[in-house]
């Protein structure tokens, strides 16, 4: 057996169990007072960053609308607009804060099938890439090392993205307002 010690994870195995028919995790985060506790590192007027809670590599966010749907055809307009601006914006945060070597970004669509754990409430998933962060690790041993704890991740995105033009930092408690 592989053991990796990731001693942030025992938050989510210590969760108190919720109904998944009527609990959406990212509308409860979007909701919610505590952003650094949550992860909320960005809020845009019609969408939110989120840093993953067990990313693939560290960086892992996911830029999530405000409305719950799972359906892509069903953002308006200006949701659509708020949601590809904030993602833009989180690329540059990401290189500013990580200096990746590329990323990967993409939805899972259709429920299940396409992979994701939360189908009902769409997100975009951005992943920083790095020359090399595929090692022998994870071809030889099925085991994947991440070398960041997600709360310095969360204090080097959240200094990147209060660095950028037209945001507003209530405190380092608060995610960043996107302006």
């Amino acid at each position: 057996m592989d053991k990796v010690f990731a001693p942030w994870r025992i938050e989510w195995v210590e969760r108190e169990e919720t109904d998944p028919d009527a609990d959406c995790v990212f509308c409860a985060f979007e909701a919610a007072d505590d952003d650094r506790a949550n992860n909320v590192v960005a809020r845009g007027d019609r969408a939110f960053v989120l840093l993953n809670n067990y990313p693939y590599n560290p960086g892992h966010v996911m830029v999530i609308p405000h409305e719950h749907t799972g359906d892509y055809g069903d953002l308006d307009d200006e949701t659509l607009l708020d949601h590809a601006r904030l993602k833009q914006r989180t690329f540059d945060a990401l290189a500013a804060a990580l200096g990746p070597d590329a990323f990967n970004a993409g939805l899972n669509l259709g429920g299940s099938a396409a992979g994701g754990s939360i189908d009902d409430h769409l997100h975009t998933h951005v992943v920083p890439r790095w020359e090399g962060d595929t090692n022998f690790m994870p071809v030889v041993s099925d085991t994947k090392v991440i070398v960041e704890a997600v709360e310095d991740t969360y204090e080097r995105l959240h200094e990147a993205f209060a660095e950028q033009e037209g945001t507003t930092v209530v405190g380092d408690d608060a995610a960043v307002r996107i302006d």
